[in-house]
């Protein structure tokens, strides 16, 4: 069998509002790379990356001639194709690769008519669980859709418990001063004494800072302390100073810094990013390295529509070691590119797809839909908060949004709309978020004291 054409579609798929982080925000929208690869068996397998709030078509259709021909089982001969480890100091491929690698391991699947979970080693759950995923988030024209005082965090994560089930709720935070950040993480542990907390600020505090946090939190029921600080050494030097297990899923995302996180640890909890590591069987294999020197792992969430999430459901189902939710944007997402619709969740877990390959397939419809979304809309700038267009994040930072100022709404530009006036609408969706202007100044208005 052999590959006979690669194809790269770009999509722009609507959210629940705008989700704020440390370094920016998701401006309304997940910008995805839909990778298309065709065989000359008739098979075409699936595979999907983002970019930054940008698309990666042209990088990844700048491959087809390296792969034309190329047997889709040879997957290492193929990672070197793409991932020489010299060559990548100049082109870094990796969450290219990864894509490819969906897509091959689809392919696989389909030919031998298993799911991918079979070629990882067999299912060990039929079930993924997976953690809310809170973010402080924009309003829209009218005021909805805003998460910013722990009132609106509460009702948020109360609402969205009951409609998926989530028993484990991570914090998205690096948005606001650290202390009122520790006020939202300590309501959120008072409202839900029962399930277990994560908090992630993205690596933008100090040591001390950190260190401050994390004394406050001791008695919580605390998975980790995900990226608190930046940097190998900080978090070793956090990691001396405080008994909560620190994770990341930023500095530890290939096997040299696996190695040394072995001999000199930082970090006790990897977080595995089929993105992020260049594959699902990267992440297989680091979990293995994991297994053997009592790491814990958990599976880390980059921004995913519905290829990508198969992708992390068919990890999750056959890591022995896996003792931690999962994390997934995805119920920020209003809609999917694929066939049926959104997967849904049950009893805060998402079912392992059962179907050959990743499981998966395109609605074409909706593929093309989104795609002229993107063509309209464009992309966006990942790195900047369009409530603050002129601010940029250093690290560690001190220049934090204000809590008692909501962002105004007039300035909103009618992107974010029109996208969510192309998805479906149902009961629990809460109004789009509208994106403001990043070239005008917005106006700010004080909210209510919360």
């Amino acid at each position: 069998m052999r590959i006979t054409d690669i194809r790269a579609t770009t999509v722009a798929v609507p959210l629940y509002g705008q989700l704020r982080h440390s370094n920016g925000a998701h401006w309304g929208r997940f910008i995805r790379t839909i990778v298309e690869v065709e065989t000359d068996e008739g098979l075409v397998g699936l595979g999907e990356l983002g970019g930054g709030g940008e698309s990666a078509e042209a990088a990844v259709t700048a491959l087809k001639s390296y792969l034309l021909g190329h047997d889709p089982f040879q997957l290492e001969a193929m990672r070197f194709k793409i991932c020489n480890p010299t060559a990548s100091l100049y082109n870094n491929r990796t969450q290219i690769h990864a894509a490819l690698e969906f897509a091959c391991l689809d392919i696989i699947g389909q030919y031998l008519n298993v799911p991918v979970y079979q070629l990882l080693g067999g299912k060990l759950r039929d079930r993924v669980p997976f953690a809310s995923y809170l973010f402080f988030r924009l309003p829209d024209n009218a005021g909805a859709d805003e998460i910013r005082t722990v009132d609106q965090l509460i009702a948020y994560t109360r609402a969205l418990k009951a409609e998926c089930g989530f028993t484990t709720h991570k914090l998205k935070g690096g948005v606001f001063p650290p202390k009122y950040e520790l006020e939202c993480y300590q309501a959120l542990a008072a409202e839900f004494p029962t399930d277990r907390l994560r908090y992630d600020p993205n690596g933008v505090l100090s040591v001390e800072e950190a260190l401050h946090f994390g004394r406050a939190i001791l008695g919580l029921n605390n998975d980790y302390f995900e990226d608190p600080v930046w940097g190998m050494n900080g978090l070793r030097r956090l990691r001396s100073l405080l008994p909560i297990p620190i994770a990341t899923n930023t500095v530890v995302v290939n096997f040299e810094q696996l190695a040394a996180n072995v001999l000199n640890p930082a970090v006790d909890v990897i977080l595995l990013d089929t993105t992020f590591w260049g594959g699902i069987r990267p992440c297989v294999k680091a979990a293995g390295v994991c297994e053997t020197f009592q790491l814990g792992v958990a599976v880390h969430s980059s921004g995913e529509l519905g290829i990508q999430l198969a992708t992390m459901l068919h990890l999750g189902a056959v890591l022995p070691n896996l003792t931690f939710a999962a994390d997934a944007h995805y119920h920020h997402l209003r809609d999917d590119i694929i066939a049926g619709g959104k997967m849904k969740y049950e009893g805060g877990a998402i079912r392992v797809p059962e179907g050959p390959g990743l499981g998966v397939k395109l609605d074409r419809d909706k593929v093309a839909v989104y795609h002229e979304a993107y063509l309209r809309d464009g992309g966006y700038p990942y790195d900047r908060d369009p409530a603050r267009p002129h601010w940029f994040a250093l690290v560690p930072n001190q220049d934090w949004a204000d809590p008692d100022v909501a962002a105004s709404g007039a300035a909103a530009e009618a992107a974010s709309s029109r996208a969510a006036a192309s998805a479906p609408s149902g009961p629990s969706a809460p109004v789009q978020a509208e994106r403001p202007n990043p070239e005008a100044e917005g106006d700010e208005v004080h909210a209510p004291s919360r």
